[in-house]
């Protein structure tokens, strides 16, 4: 069943400069799947998916995630004990006010109980503080700024996929302790690149090696000429990419294009998703380190998870965003089911925590207090052209990084949940 709302007809007329890629993912936006009633008078959960379904992130998360959480709702209620749920999609264009704007309303006049995705840190960081106002949940799939379990925790929201901590905490560590030493960092200039810059030179630093320079781009940059020629000249042995989606497609490309690995430099991708090695090509990409949560070709589990999703995404395979939205989407309404109702957002966080999390594509973890949830991280190197042997097959695992080492402590972070 369609459901097509003003909001979403309103925002998604093309215009003319649009690509056609961008108005397929729009669509995305006119889906809604209702799940089944296991009581007549058992109100509707509604679950908004909010997401970058026209820009730089639409292929880590967009479609993808509008898919992955109906995919959630469709595993809960074929495992018994089914809710009557309801998901609808908005594009927040990467514009903290517009979010805050559609999260108000659906909030407010459109029954919303849960909000998931929210792509772009900034974008977030505005939705979940709404999300406490109101008494609601924000799971943060998407976003990777570590202050959403640190100065700006709140007991409505769960922080799921990664953040800048764990990330630079695997990608710094290892690149410093195999020898790069000295870096110079280019920066998404926005929350995400702030938090992720701060978390680098602290790993770099701690682990023995420092950051001799830096520069800041704006979001959704497409010449980062004048970027890499300060990279260049700076002599750092590692460029630290700090920034995520098609900025890091366009970073790298360009990179390469000015010789920059070819001459020795180091290019570090601290976030780097399936989507962006498949639009590079394993001939630009291939050598690359990073740090993530989630690759499609892990396990059994992975895969036969992947072989559904794909075809439901026009072929194209599941970033760690999208495995985000599907897990933590799945472990709400078992919080949800749990309570008995999802009205009270606090206490189906609350229920969240308490419960351990077990889902095909993470496997068994926890939620801590700040909201952080807690499971291994693995390191990831691109393989050569001559290493790949089927499609998407792109990633060799270097090694898994247990939770305790890769997570920021509790009594780091600044939560005002911890109690000390």
């Amino acid at each position: 069943m369609t459901r097509k709302t003003d909001e979403t007809i309103a925002r998604f007329r093309r215009p003319p400069s649009l690509s056609r890629r961008a108005v397929v993912a729009a669509g995305a936006l006119m889906l809604a799947m209702p799940g089944i009633a296991f009581a007549q008078d058992q109100r509707t959960i509604k679950i908004g998916v909010l997401t970058d379904m026209s820009s730089l992130y639409a292929d880590v998360t967009g479609k993808g995630s509008v898919v992955a959480t109906q995919m959630a709702v469709e595993d809960f209620n074929a495992a018994g004990k089914p809710l009557k749920v309801e998901v609808i999609a908005a594009d927040h264009q990467n514009k903290a006010d517009v979010a805050a704007g559609i999260a108000r309303k659906w909030f407010d006049t459109e029954g919303v109980d849960m909000i998931v995705d929210v792509p772009n840190s900034a974008v977030a960081l505005a939705v979940a503080a709404i999300a406490r106002e109101k008494n609601k949940v924000m799971i943060a799939s998407g976003p990777s700024s570590s202050d959403l379990t640190g100065k700006a925790c709140s007991p409505n929201t769960v922080h799921w996929t990664y953040d800048t901590y764990a990330l630079a905490t695997g990608a710094a560590t290892a690149v410093v302790e195999s020898g790069g030493k000295n870096w110079f960092t280019l920066t998404a200039d926005y929350a995400f690149g702030h938090a992720m810059e701060q978390d680098v030179r602290n790993v770099v630093t701690r682990t023995g090696g420092k950051v001799i320079g830096g520069v800041r781009a704006p979001l959704n940059t497409q010449d980062f000429s004048s970027f890499l020629l300060q990279a260049q000249a700076s002599g750092a042995q590692v460029v630290g990419l700090i920034n995520a989606g098609g900025d890091t497609i366009n970073s790298i490309k360009q990179a390469v294009e000015f010789g920059i690995p070819q001459s020795g430099q180091r290019l570090v991708a601290t976030v780097l998703y399936v989507t962006d090695v498949h639009s590079l090509g394993l001939k630009v990409a291939q050598g690359l380190q990073f740090t993530e949560s989630f690759y499609w070709d892990l396990n059994e589990g992975t895969r036969a998870w992947t072989k559904r999703f794909a075809p439901r995404n026009d072929g194209r395979y599941p970033s760690a965003l999208h495995a985000g939205a599907y897990a933590s989407t799945l472990h709400y309404l078992k919080a949800v089911s749990a309570v008995g109702g999802a009205t009270d957002g606090v206490a189906v966080v609350d229920k969240m925590k308490a419960l351990p999390t077990d889902d095909p594509l993470f496997g068994k973890g926890s939620i801590r207090v700040d909201g952080r949830k807690i499971h291994p991280m693995f390191l990831f190197q691109v393989k050569t052209p001559a290493e790949s042997k089927y499609p998407w097959d792109y990633y060799t695992v270097v090694k898994s990084i247990p939770p305790e080492q890769v997570w920021r402590p509790l009594s780091e972070g600044g939560c005002s949940l911890v109690k000390s």
